[in-house]
């Protein structure tokens, strides 16, 4: 009888392989963590529907404030902040309370995605930090143009490194910085974003920023790929530059930041790059970034990017199209403003406008990054939040160090 049990339990063995993919010590391959990132992806991958893979590829602000937002097939990741509250209520409270509060906010969300969803996979908080943490309680630091002035790249690791421990002590696992774009002129709006107009300057700078961040276990992401400003100083403007000049002045610091620093994500940029938006430019993003360069991380979009190509570059009919070609382009994740914005380019997926293959391929690169983070074992802030941040009076000290060296006097000599 004995033989007979065994005999029938290998086609069954051999289904559940099929059906889930493989099995190590009663637990899916992908909860175990002897195994690298690329083989836990793989297992989990297998084992996704399409609309749990379109969501891992979809970002937003958000939270689960909102009963009507279905979260219910997970999440690439969210923007989390704190509702505003009463000014008197914001003015009592301490920036030690403010950071415990967030911290338990995103923590709240977290568990949710980890403890609710058929699959359990983590998202990735994200926030801004061009000049520090944003966000209530976190400290301010001189913006980049300030942090460049200073030419001081040991004082601007210090200040990246304290960022990266606030912004990690919330459970914030994502920063959408560093802005590496080179400021070509000085009419641009977001010249203070940046580290200047030289690319040798730029991508020293940008280095040490995205070093502090990723070995601080916080996925850096140099923006925006890529030469983001116009003649004239206009924004999001098209771009017609030779290629020898977008590889002599404006990749160095992308190149940088990637292969010296280690980056495991690029953000694109709204403007068209010869012709074709730099969302949607396979030059760009296949064959130069994940082609020539090697990169593994992940592309996100700027905000509401994807869709732009309908709207400021009129050069689609409609948004699924637009998402069409930014994901066969090498787009990996849709990053836009609202859960509600998300209804096109689920669209693009469900209706098979992009091929699965595709879309597995982004995934893949989102799930690699989200195991390399440690997301499956520790998927919440660490012990002490905020207060894992070290002494709050020190961080202030070098935020106004950081100040007075950002100071440029410049001396009339001789009339």
């Amino acid at each position: 009888m004995g033989r007979w049990l065994f005999a029938l339990s290998i086609p069954v063995l051999a289904l559940s392989l099929a059906a889930n993919g493989p099995v190590t010590q009663g637990r899916p391959a992908y909860r175990n963590p002897a195994l690298t990132p690329d083989e836990r992806a793989r297992d989990l991958l297998g084992r996704m529907t399409l609309a749990e893979k379109f969501w891992q590829l979809y970002m937003s602000p958000g939270s689960l404030d909102d009963s009507t937002h279905d979260y219910s097939n997970g999440s690439f990741g969210l923007q989390i902040r704190m509702p505003e509250g009463s000014p008197a209520s914001r003015a009592a409270a301490t920036r030690v309370a403010w950071g415990r509060r967030h911290t338990a906010r995103i923590d709240s969300v977290q568990r949710s995605f980890v403890e609710r969803t058929r699959l359990g996979i983590p998202i990735i908080p994200f926030e801004e930090a061009l000049h520090g943490l944003m966000a209530e309680g976190a400290t301010i630091f001189p913006q980049a143009i300030g942090l460049a002035a200073s030419w001081d790249t040991a004082i601007a690791r210090r200040v990246a490194e304290v960022a990266a421990i606030e912004t990690r002590s919330r459970g914030i696992r994502q920063v959408l910085s560093p802005v590496v774009n080179i400021a070509t002129d000085v009419r641009w709006g977001r010249v203070e974003e940046t580290y200047g107009e030289d690319p040798y300057l730029s991508s020293l700078f940008g280095d040490v920023f995205v070093r502090a961040f990723e070995s601080g276990g916080v996925i850096a992401t140099p923006k925006h790929f890529v030469a983001n400003v116009g003649d004239g100083g206009r924004d999001s403007y098209p771009i017609d530059l030779s290629r020898r000049l977008l590889e002599e002045l404006h990749f160095p610091p992308f190149v940088s930041a990637v292969i010296n620093a280690g980056a495991r994500s690029v953000m694109t940029s709204y403007n068209s790059v010869d012709g074709k938006p730099a969302t949607q430019n396979p030059w760009l993003l296949n064959e130069t970034l994940k082609g020539a360069w090697g990169f593994r991380g992940f592309v996100i979009s700027d905000a509401a990017a994807t869709g732009g190509a309908t709207v400021l570059h009129r050069t689609e009919p409609n948004t699924p199209a637009a998402a069409k070609h930014a994901w066969e382009a090498g787009l990996d994740v849709v990053f836009q403003s609202t859960w509600e914005q998300h209804r096109p380019y689920w669209e693009a997926v469900r209706t098979g406008m992009v091929r699965e293959s595709v879309i597995d391929s982004a995934v893949m690169r989102v799930l690699r990054a989200k195991f390399q983070l440690g997301l499956f074992e520790e998927p919440y802030a660490p012990a002490g939040g905020q207060a894992g941040a070290g002494d709050d009076s020190a961080r202030q000290a070098l935020a106004r160090e950081a100040a007075g060296a950002s100071l440029v006097l410049l001396t009339n000599r001789g009339g």
